[in-house]
């Protein structure tokens, strides 16, 4: 590594907050809008493609199983987004242990620190006034901010740059999460580190495949691997 590392872009569920099978519950709730009762074997084609695919914009996702259409895309999103508010609000979001101090050190050490979802910005804001981590990051965005387009597009991570002015080049980024969609999304942005974490949905092996320069047990070991890297130079 020959930069040093300004801008950091987090991933939220998953790798800065633990999903816990949030998403699939919600999506049981989503999936009753498609026609799929879950337990179906429609509602088990569907939840494997929500599988393959965390990560990524949940509008996206839905208009892929709606076909295109995107009045029922947006009425499953809807249901999507309500279920797992409701989720959030019965206080069954935590933080990944070590999460919160792990953006307190890289902002300590100089890095500005983005947390980006695939959610829409409702629930993105509901799950950081329930962990109290409203004003924990420089900066947080939802893929509307960026465009309209989530990952595995690299516009939140371009956005974040452009947003924060953090750094002057992207081999100045690092990117983490837990899907093979945040690799993607790191990856295409030019970001010189691309971590993966074990926290979320995806395997080491998906992870790498994906793009992953590094793979970590969890966030919490970020800090000290870009300190570490940086010593190296």
């Amino acid at each position: 590594m020959t930069e040093r590392v300004n801008l950091v872009v987090l991933d939220m569920a998953g790798t800065t907050v633990a999903d816990d099978g949030l998403v699939e519950r919600a999506f049981d709730a989503a999936a009753r809008t498609l026609g799929a009762e879950p337990g179906s074997a429609r509602h088990e084609e569907q939840l494997a493609y929500v599988r393959a695919t965390m990560g990524e914009s949940k509008i996206s996702v839905f208009r892929h199983l709606c076909d295109g259409d995107e009045q029922r895309a947006r009425r499953a999103n809807a249901a999507f987004e309500s279920a797992y508010g409701q989720l959030v609000a019965e206080g069954r979001c935590e933080p990944v242990p070590g999460a919160r101090e792990a953006i307190e050190r890289l902002r300590a050490d100089g890095r500005t620190v983005v947390l980006t979802t695939g959610f829409a910005r409702v629930t993105q804001d509901a799950i950081l006034a329930a962990l109290g981590w409203t004003d924990l990051a420089d900066l947080t965005l939802c893929p509307a901010d960026a465009g309209g387009r989530g990952r595995p597009y690299p516009d939140m991570v371009l956005t974040a740059l452009l947003r924060t002015r953090a750094a002057d080049d992207v081999r100045r980024i690092a990117v983490a999460g837990d899907t093979s969609y945040d690799m993607l999304s790191g990856t295409r942005s030019g970001a010189t580190v691309v971590a993966g974490v074990l926290t979320g949905a995806h395997d080491e092996a998906a992870l790498r495949a994906a793009g992953a320069t590094h793979v970590l047990g969890s966030v919490a070991e970020l800090p000290a691997l870009l300190a570490r890297l940086e010593d190296d130079r």
